[in-house]
């Protein structure tokens, strides 16, 4: 098989995926993140603005991947990170982490740093994983995994219904980086209503 009939084979499987769902289910995948990102990554009382960028706009080197997953779909959500002093700060910030870990500089502080972005990673696919089960049942999550951005460049391979990226701007904060990646294993479909987006804002319970 020659490689354009490979390309064309490609290009029609992607076809498929892309039609397995609908515009009012990206609507609502994408609904659902941008409130657990809220939830989970700008602090209280800050004003965030999230917004739609293209991939080209990610300068971050890691990303801290987590999945959520059905019968029906598999999603991931990608938080891309520099662990530079602002960034570090504002997740440290966040969870709370003692002083005495984030500012010295060494190992303490880089895992203080670590846990911190996993632990808003956990807390915001936590969120989002329960929002979706008014929609989906049995559904379950994955455990943070720390990888490469450059990894984004093979999201193809997956054969995805639906990729979106976000920059999230927080006063006084770093812009900071989100992916979302859908598989569909069937047709999706559902619509998240204004009542059911007022009604993502209560306690994240234990899970």
């Amino acid at each position: 098989m020659s490689a354009n009939d490979m390309d064309e084979l490609q290009a029609v499987a992607q076809s498929i995926a892309d039609e397995r769902i609908s515009a009012s289910a990206r609507d609502g995948f994408d609904t659902l993140l941008q409130q657990a990102l809220r939830g989970s990554v700008v602090p209280s009382g800050a004003d965030a603005v999230i917004t739609a960028v293209e991939v080209d706009d990610l300068a971050e080197k890691k990303m801290v991947v987590l999945t959520i997953s059905s019968y029906l779909f598999r999603l991931m959500v990608m938080f891309h990170f520099t662990p530079d002093a602002a960034t570090k700060g504002h997740f440290v910030r966040l969870t709370g982490a003692g002083a005495a870990e984030t500012g010295a500089g060494g190992a303490e502080s880089e895992q203080a740093f670590m846990d911190a972005l996993a632990e808003c990673g956990n807390l915001c696919c936590g969120i989002f994983n329960r929002e979706l089960g008014r929609f989906f049942p049995h559904l379950g999550m994955s455990t943070p995994n720390v990888i490469d951005t450059q990894c984004l460049h093979y999201l193809h391979k997956l054969r995805h219904a639906h990729v979106r990226h976000f920059a999230i701007d927080i006063d006084q904060s770093p812009r900071l980086h989100v992916s979302l990646c859908v598989s569909a294993y069937d047709r999706l479909d559902f619509a998240v209503s204004a009542d059911e987006q007022a009604d993502t804002t209560g306690e994240l319970e234990l899970f």
